[in-house]
C-alpha cells in the first residue's frame, strides 16, 4: 500500500492549498483516513479526520479554516486550507487505516509527507 501526496508549496498569510492524497496497491477496504503535521521541533499532531462515512474530526487551531473530504471511490483524502498563518507551516502528512485483504486487519499506512510554508 502507497500513500502519495500532493499539493503542498509555498503560499502568503491569508491565503490557500489543497492537499490531496491517494492510496494504491492491495487495498480491500479503507476506514479513517486523516492528515497529520509536524512543524520543526515539535511532535506530529493531528490536523483532521474522516471516516468512511464521511463524519470529521478537526483539530481546534483548524476549525473553520480546513476542511477535510475524502473520494471513496479514487481512495484519496483532501485537505482544502483557508486563511493559513504562518504557524500552519509544517510537513503535512496523509495518514490512512487500509485492510490489504478480506478478512485481514486494519493497519495504519503514511504518506512520504509535503511541505506546506506559509510566510507573513
Amino acid at each position: 500500500v502507497q500513500l502519495v501526496e500532493s499539493g503542498g508549496g509555498w503560499v502568503q498569510a491569508g491565503g490557500s492549498l489543497r492537499l490531496s492524497c491517494a492510496a494504491s496497491g492491495s487495498i480491500f477496504s479503507i476506514n479513517n483516513m486523516g492528515w497529520y503535521r509536524q512543524a520543526p521541533g515539535k511532535q506530529r499532531e493531528l490536523v483532521a479526520s474522516v471516516t468512511r462515512s464521511s463524519s470529521t474530526n478537526y483539530a481546534d487551531s483548524v476549525k473553520g479554516r480546513f476542511t477535510i473530504s475524502r473520494d471513496n471511490d479514487k481512495n484519496t483524502v483532501y485537505l482544502q486550507m483557508n486563511t493559513l498563518k504562518p504557524e500552519d507551516t509544517a510537513v503535512y502528512y496523509c495518514n490512512a487505516d487500509v485492510a490489504p485483504g478480506f478478512a485481514t486487519p486494519y493497519r495504519g499506512y503514511w504518506g512520504q509527507g509535503t511541505q506546506v510554508t506559509v510566510s507573513s
